[in-house]
């Protein structure tokens, strides 16, 4: 096996595992535990990217999260568009590509599966190191549940991982990384599920999003180690010295031949040492600190052809500069405590100088951050701040902050010069920052920086914004499995097997599939199949299934009150045994939705709402109630589900009824319109309503929805000697137009007042108060110009007219733009009973313009048409009462 870097023995991959990869066509061969990145350190592979916008060749620059420069894109499996070299846990036939900072969505869809998860914790311990493992068990033997999220694929060894051997209690989540810390205890983490594996199980999620609550968190977050900015600091063989130290102690490869290690602190001399004693020959190590006499700091690199470091500056104490050859330079400005997380929901945090970072100050109570987040790691390491050298003839264009971005020095100074002093301007005005990586390897680095070019102690600086993600999450995982079919919920009505086994074609209505006609045979269309329908609830009789309108109960002894402040129209007066159609209207007084309130006792009501509006009016009701007046005695309850509704429609529709009820008392003389009665059906209770959205005798039948079915059967089979005809929403929306009845959110648009429909007569003038009363006063309710409700009709009796045509003067030239428009279509039909198309529309001064020609304008394409009342079929309503 051909990896030059590999030592023979040590690091936690599983040898006898061997691997290949492939990365930019190139075939590499590694070990089971390895990753992309310690793969192609193995190999050899110094140039990893380019960057961004300069297009320099660009190698790794650390083993962990804080890793800025390369990135790939995964082609093999699932694929991912951009993901770190360092995060990527390698497995056989794995295939990656190199990306300048950016990658592209794969163009077929995703079919990996993804999974949410909800917990609830006493203690939840972010981080799986020596400090987290020491006060997860600690918890649990106190009795808390305990949840442990890591982001490697196990939990640090040798660092006090017996303290958790024989802990009850306790869950512990791998390859998992907290993203997000929000208010309440609430974190959001990714758990990878199957990204390290060549053959996942088909059974398995790919990903898994976690929402977790917590009493108490711990965030043992670690720290991330800190560059030094100096010229040619970006080029391929710089390196961190804890993660040149890594690859070793990890993953059994060594990060280079000759090395060179630069740090201001005693952790880069030992990552020395320990190089050292890995077989990497040390020429020299540089030690920034004041109190040292020996080399003092590295100014900047020399590179070979391909770009890759070949050797480092060192400017000594007494100005002398020096170049030493190197193919590793181990760079390590200090450590910055990774507190992402703690400052997510307000955590703050303070310059140190003893650890010559920042450290949390004041934080969320049920926060608690612990070991080397906190900077207790300086108490061994006598840390010096140093964050940019400068030689004297290097350029401020050539010693970069932000590797991501390719910002700067030079850009930083064109920000001081043009008046930045807050480092949030400054990452505006720079970038910096703002990449993928959110700032770990440049966020403080900038901070030092500006410090340094304004003269100004570094307690004065502070940290950016810190946003979640903390890593990025796919929208494949946040939508989980609500996508396709799933994406929102699906109702269904209990009646609707049998529109299935019938062949109905359905629509969504909110989340409603409801039948949207039902074709007599498999070729009939949706014209022939309305007007068929149509005909049969005109002539005879039809059946359509309303279980879905929003229903909804109210109980309590001031309902009657209630009801009154939030209809138009009074609701008190209502006897029990009686329905009355109601309008509601929002503060501004333009209709919110409309339906029936039906008394069933002196203190029970129930009333409907349209389909799509259910919830949004039980929610009206709701915030009326408990925020305006909790005073009233009165509950809500949805029962939607609760009901399955017929609708029993058109002149033999009696004999239907009285056919599957037959001690029902159906004469018109017994059961009126707007009234509801108590019935049997075989042996089912059933509520009996006399109410009608077509125009025709029709009738309203209600039972547990467990019985919706049979019901259903029970009235289609009575109405076989009359032909009955199954039929759906289009139908029932061309019945309810012919005689002039809006649907809401339709033939209205948030700017309709009940007068403009036509309807002042629902507005009582007799309460002292109602929603919406006081806008009726304003003069905006009652301007000349408003759009009011009319109907058309084409000129020609045969032009089918377009929902959303726009409504102009007849003579007015449509070549001519802009052209002045004075109102649109809301509705538009062909009518059987009519005998031509018509329309609803909203027209300005409409209510005065009745015989009037317009045109209705699509794709300036303008129809004749002539102004009508918007009740175009049976305007003196004889057929509601039947024969």
């Amino acid at each position: 096996m051909t990896q030059p870097m590999r030592l023979d023995s040590g690091g936690d991959i599983v040898r006898d595992k061997p691997l290949g990869i492939s990365f930019d066509g190139r075939e590499l061969e590694g070990f089971e535990g390895d990753t992309v990145a310690s793969i192609l350190v193995a190999n050899s592979v110094r140039v990893c990217a380019r960057s961004i916008y300069a297009g320099r060749p660009r190698g790794l620059m650390s083993s962990g999260p804080e890793e800025a420069n390369v990135f790939v894109q995964v082609v093999s499996g699932a694929g991912e568009p951009m993901v770190r070299a360092t995060e990527i846990e390698a497995y056989d036939g794995l295939v990656v590509e190199s990306l300048a900072s950016k990658g592209k969505l794969p163009e077929l869809p995703d079919t990996s599966r993804y999974d949410k998860r909800f917990i609830h914790v006493e203690t939840l311990i972010v981080g799986g190191g020596r400090s987290g493992q020491a006060v997860a068990a600690e918890a649990a033997r106190a009795g808390d549940r305990v949840l442990i999220v890591h982001d490697r694929p196990t939990l640090a060894r040798g660092e006090g991982g017996e303290a958790l051997a024989g802990v009850e209690g306790l869950t512990i989540l791998t390859r998992t990384t907290a993203t997000g810390l929000h208010e309440h205890g609430y974190v959001v983490a990714v758990e990878r599920r199957t990204d390290h594996l060549a053959l996942p199980p088909a059974t398995w999620s790919r990903q898994r999003l976690w929402n977790i609550r917590a009493r108490q968190i711990v965030l043992a977050t670690g720290a991330h180690e800190r560059p030094i900015a100096f010229a040619g600091s970006d080029v391929p063989g710089v390196m961190l010295a804890a993660s040149a130290l890594d690859y070793v102690t990890r993953f059994g490869v060594k990060p280079g031949k000759r090395a060179v290690v630069f740090g201001c602190h005693d952790g880069a001399i030992d990552a020395a040492r320990a190089l050292a004693e890995a077989g990497v020959e040390i020429a020299r190590v540089v030690d920034a600190r004041q109190e040292t006499t020996t080399d003092r700091v590295v100014v900047g690199t020399e590179t070979a052809a391909d770009g890759t470091l070949s050797a480092a500056i060192i400017r000594g104490p007494d100005g002398s500069m020096e170049t030493v050859a190197c193919d590793l330079l181990a760079v390590s400005g200090g450590w910055n405590p990774a507190l992402q997380l703690y400052t997510h929901t307000g955590g703050r945090t303070r310059w140190s100088d003893e650890a010559a970072a920042f450290v949390p100050a004041a934080g969320p109570e049920q926060v608690r951050v612990v070991g080397r987040a906190t900077g207790e790691f300086a108490a061994g390491l006598r840390p010096r701040a140093l964050f940019c050298v400068e030689g004297h003839d290097s350029s401020p264009a050539e010693i970069f902050l932000d590797l991501q971005r390719d910002a700067t020095l030079a850009d930083l100074r064109r920000a001081v010069a043009a008046g930045m002093r807050s480092v949030e301007h400054v990452k505006r005005y720079t970038t910096i920052s703002t990449a993928a990586d959110q700032g770990r390897s440049s966020s403080v680095l900038t901070v030092g920086v500006l410090c340094q070019e304004l003269g100004v102690p570094m307690t004065d600086g502070v940290t950016t914004t810190y946003r979640p993600p903390y890593t990025p999450i796919s929208f494949a995982l946040l939508a989980g499995r609500d996508y396709g079919q799933l994406a929102d919920p699906e109702r269904i009505s209990s009646i609707h097997d049998w529109h299935v086994a019938r062949g109905a074609v359905f629509e969504d209505v909110g989340q409603w599939k409801r039948p949207w006609y039902f074709p007599a045979f498999e070729a009939e269309l949706l014209h022939d199949a309305v007007a068929r329908e149509c005909a049969a609830v005109r002539t005879s009789v039809g059946v359509m299934d309303a279980s879905t309108l929003g229903k909804i109960e109210l109980q309590g002894g001031d309902c009657g009150e209630f009801l009154d402040r939030v209809y138009t129209n009074l609701m008190s007066s209502l006897a029990v045994g009686k329905v009355r159609y109601g309008v509601m209207c929002g503060v501004d007084g333009m209709v919110l939705d409309d339906g029936t309130v039906a008394r069933l006792t002196d203190d029970r009501w129930i009333l409907t709402t349209t389909t799509g509006n259910a919830a949004k009016i039980l929610d009206w009701l709701e915030e009326w109630l408990q925020t305006e007046w909790p005073e009233l005695d009165v509950r809500c309850t949805s029962v939607t589900e609760h009901w399955a509704t017929v609708a029993v429609v058109g002149p033999r529709s009696r004999q239907v009824v009285a056919t599957v009820a037959p001690d029902l008392d159906v004469s018109q003389e017994a059961f009126g319109f707007m009234e509801w009665r108590d019935a049997m059906i075989g042996d089912c209770p059933a509520r009996v309503m006399r109410i009608s959205f077509s125009g025709e005798l029709a009738y309203e039948v209600n039972v547990d929805a467990w019985h919706g079915q049979a019901l259903w059967e029970a009235i289609y089979q009575a109405g076989q000697p009359y032909g009955i005809t199954p039929y759906g929403t289009e139908t029932m929306h061309v019945l309810r137009a012919e005689k002039g009845f809006p649907i809401v959110g339709q033939d209205t648009d948030g700017t309709v007042s009940p007068q403009d429909l036509g309807m002042g007569w629902i507005v009582s003038k007799k309460k002292p108060d109602f929603i919406g009363k006081r806008s009726y006063a304003r003069s905006e309710a009652a301007r000349e110009g408003r759009k009011q409700l009319v109907g058309l009709m084409p000129l020609d009796g045969s032009s089918r007219l377009v929902e959303g045509a726009q409504l102009v003067e007849a003579g007015v030239d449509l070549t001519r733009v802009p052209v002045p428009m004075v109102g649109h279509v809301t509705s538009a039909y062909d009518s059987v009973a009519l005998g031509t198309p018509f329309a609803l529309a909203l027209l300005a001064d409409g209510a005065g313009r009745h015989g009037e020609e317009l045109q209705a304008v699509d794709k300036l394409t303008g129809i004749r048409v002539r102004v009508t009342s918007p009740v175009p079929h049976d305007p003196e309503g004889v057929r509601r009462d039947g024969d």
